[in-house]
Order: C-alpha cells, then sequence, then structure tokens
C-alpha cells in the first residue's frame, strides 16, 4: 500500500487525533489507569473495572455512515482513532483511551506450512457472521506430514516507512508507539479444530491416542518457535500498559517487565500472553489432564504473567488451569460455576475475569434493566474478598441502541459501588 494521502484526509486525521489526545488528557484516564494497576498489582480495594467490547456490534458502533476517508489507507487510521472516541463518547466503560497511535511489526508467519479455508456466510444484514473450516487433515496419521515448522520473516524497512509516515501524519499529536504481542498461537486446540474439525479431534483421542499427542507436540512446539523467533529478533516490546492480555482485558502492571531487563526489546518473560482451550469443553477433566495440560503448560511458562481462558468453563478444569504458570487472569464465562471459582481464587492474586451474559444486550431491543443488575448483582455476592473485572463481550447487534450499551455500564457501576466487598 502507497504510504500517501489526499490533502482533505491528512486534515481531517489530524482533527481526529487532536480528539483523541484531547480525551487521553481527562483526569479520568489517569484514575482508570491506576484502577488497572490496582487491580492488576493486586492492591487492597482494587475496584472492578467494567468492559465493553464493541468491535463484534461494530454493525452498530461502526456503521459506514461515520467514514470519511475513501483511500484504503486513511479507512484504516480513521477506523482506529474513531473507535477510540466512540468508545468514549457514546460508551465511556473503563477503557484507558490511548495517548498514543500505536501499530505494529510488518510480518509474515508461515505458521503450518498448510492452508486453512474458511467459508463465511453472511447474516440477513449482510455481515459475515457465520463461518466454517475446510479442514486440511482428513486423516491424522496419513495427514500429518502436511505440517511443517513455522517460517517467519519480518519486513524492518516496511515498518520502519509504515512509522515514519505516521510520525509525519500524527506524531506532534500523538506520539507513534510500535507494539507487539508475543507472537505464537498458543491457542494450541483451536489449531487441531482448524485442521481437523472437532468431532474428529474428539473421535481421535480415542482411536489415536498416540497421534493426538504427536500433534498437540507439534502445535506446542510451533508456538514455541514462533514466540523465540520473535524475542531473538528483537521485536518484542512490554506490553504492561494500555495493552490487551486478551479480549479487553488490559495489562497495566508494574508486576513486569521481569528482574533483569535493562530497556529496549523485551524477553518473554516480560510479557503478558494468553491461551484457552473453548474446544475441550466436552471432554472430562481427564482427558484435559492427558491431551492439553501437559502442552499449555509449556506454552505458558516463558511468558511474565497468562490470562487464561475465553468462552469455556474454568471450574471443571480447574486442578489443571490453576497449576498453569504465571497465571494471572482466568476467564469466568456464563458456563461457569462462579461461587466455585469465586471461592476458589479467594486470598489470591488471580483475578476473576468475569464475562457477563451478552444476551442481555444482543437479543432484547431494550436492555432489562432488573434482569441485568440481578445478573451483575450475582457475580458480586459470588466474589466477596477476590480481585474481578467485568469484561462484556460477544454482543453481536445492540439494534441500533447504543445507549443499552452506557446504560448496562452505569448500571454494573452502581452494583459495584453499592455491592462489591473489597480484597
Amino acid at each position: 500500500m502507497e504510504l500517501a494521502l489526499p490533502e482533505s484526509e491528512r486534515a481531517y486525521l489530524r482533527e481526529l487525533a487532536a480528539r483523541q489526545a484531547e480525551i487521553a488528557a481527562l483526569p479520568v484516564m489517569a484514575a482508570r489507569k491506576q484502577q488497572w494497576f490496582d487491580l492488576n498489582d493486586g492492591r487492597v480495594g482494587a475496584r472492578p473495572p467494567v468492559i465493553i467490547e464493541t468491535w463484534t456490534f461494530d454493525r452498530d458502533f461502526m456503521p459506514e455512515g461515520i467514514f470519511r476517508c475513501t483511500s484504503e489507507l486513511g479507512r484504516g487510521i480513521e477506523r482506529q482513532l474513531l473507535r477510540n472516541i466512540r468508545n468514549h463518547e457514546l460508551i465511556d466503560d473503563d477503557k484507558v483511551i490511548p495517548d498514543t497511535f500505536d501499530f505494529g511489526w510488518s510480518v509474515t508467519i508461515d505458521e503450518l506450512g498448510v492452508r486453512i479455508p474458511q467459508r463465511v456466510v453472511k447474516d440477513a444484514q449482510g455481515y459475515e457472521t457465520g463461518y466454517e473450516f475446510q479442514h486440511p487433515i482428513k486423516d491424522l496419521r496419513r495427514d500429518f506430514e502436511l505440517l511443517k515448522p513455522a517460517a517467519c520473516s519480518v519486513d524492518r524497512e516496511r515498518t520502519a516507512a509504515r512509522q515514519a509516515f505516521l510520525e509525519d501524519l500524527l506524531g506532534d499529536l500523538l506520539p507513534i508507539r510500535l507494539r507487539t504481542d508475543v507472537f505464537g498461537c498458543t491457542m494450541l486446540t483451536h489449531r487441531v479444530v482448524e485442521l481437523m474439525g472437532m468431532q474428529a479431534y474428539f473421535m481421535a483421542m480415542l482411536d489415536l491416542p498416540d497421534e493426538v499427542h504427536r500433534l498437540m507436540a507439534y502445535l506446542r512446539d510451533n508456538a514455541l518457535r514462533v514466540m523465540r523467533w520473535a524475542e531473538a529478533e528483537g521485536l518484542l516490546r512490554v506490553n504492561n500498559r494500555n495493552d490487551e492480555s486478551f479480549g479487553s482485558s488490559y495489562n497495566f502492571t508494574t508486576r513486569l517487565p521481569a528482574p533483569g531487563y535493562s530497556g529496549g526489546p523485551a524477553r518473554l518473560v516480560d510479557m503478558w500472553g494468553n491461551a484457552n482451550s473453548q474446544e475441550t469443553v466436552g471432554v472430562s477433566p481427564r482427558m484435559f489432564h492427558e491431551f492439553c495440560f501437559p502442552y499449555y503448560r509449556d506454552v505458558c511458562a516463558p511468558v511474565g504473567l497468562v490470562y487464561y481462558g475465553c468462552c469455556e468453563p474454568a471450574h471443571p478444569f480447574w486442578a489443571d488451569i490453576s497449576a498453569l504458570p504465571n497465571l494471572k487472569k482466568v476467564s469466568i464465562s456464563r458456563w461457569c460455576d462462579q461461587r466455585f471459582m469465586g471461592e476458589a481464587l479467594r486470598g489470591t492474586e488471580i483475578v476473576f475475569s468475569r464475562k457477563p451474559d451478552p444476551n442481555f444486550l444482543s437479543v432484547d431491543q431494550r436492555l432489562n434493566e432488573d434482569a441485568w443488575t440481578a445478573h451483575i448483582r450475582e457475580t458480586l455476592d459470588a466474589t466477596a474478598g477476590v480481585f474481578v473485572e467485568f469484561i462484556i463481550r460477544d454482543v453481536y447487534t445492540v439494534h441500533g441502541n447504543l445507549s443499552n450499551a452506557r446504560r448496562a455500564v452505569e448500571i454494573a457501576r452502581r452494583e459495584i459501588d453499592q455491592h462489591h466487598r473489597v480484597v
């Protein structure tokens, strides 16, 4: 992509950057930073933050009519700036609006050596919602040889050119920040299901256990290969401030970087990482322990702090999850036994990362305030003396009514004020 913009788009993007900088400088943003530091550093009295992740309902939050840039380059920058501005103006949750404009390395990673085609289906409003993978592995014994070690490269010249372009465009308004995660796919069972499908995977645990272990070991080694490649290439940047560990859970902490960090490129041990295994919700704890835990333990070990989980319930597998190295946050989905997990986390500094039921926002045209209140209060009742955050995810539409999202945040904050029992 050519790094050039029409003058009208440059002027407009600078207006947006100035607006983001203005919001980022508000006193409330400093207070929210401290709120996240208190939570992630395990400080007594930490107040639970409330976040609504917006990208899943962009049909409502970022509709086509709000954009003014027509060039591909301009539209991408506009989208990034507008998302932050609109989050503050329309949602006003506990997201800290960045005082930087962030971008990432230009990297190419051929992770598996084989393509996984995907077929997507649009819903009635024309948004891609349904999808299926075209699995390349039909027979695990025969087709394993299709898989290759990850091949990685970084285009430093392209990255530097993009940084210089952004510095010239916005740098006097928002500092340009090169940011990274740890690279490498640590959602190992997600890759398994992409490669062979869930039914075939579940059957293979019974029929081909040695081959499943071989596949998991390959995926573990490949994830570690990519992670260590990024570390050796000096691509890592400490992600201990306004970065996401996973799914809009923010990383502000003084616990990283690890001792011995001297500035500049980070080590894996200086980084937040994440892992989850949604796909094994249907297996027993014994099978999870045999076929998953050893490999997840290994991919979590190199990083400094770990966010674990997504939509899968944590309580059936807690014996293994709790043994993961460097565990700092655990996702508590609506299928999870909250009281069990509240008891399990009480007295620790592991954060109860609650994922409220998105149906309250995405099914009814109007928020049922009484039901939402009871839903939030249920979590607060189960988490007395526990470090908690609320991350509302997987809302795919708010039916054009963004006030529902804002009101959900207001109610959650009210309930926290009235019913949260501090650590």
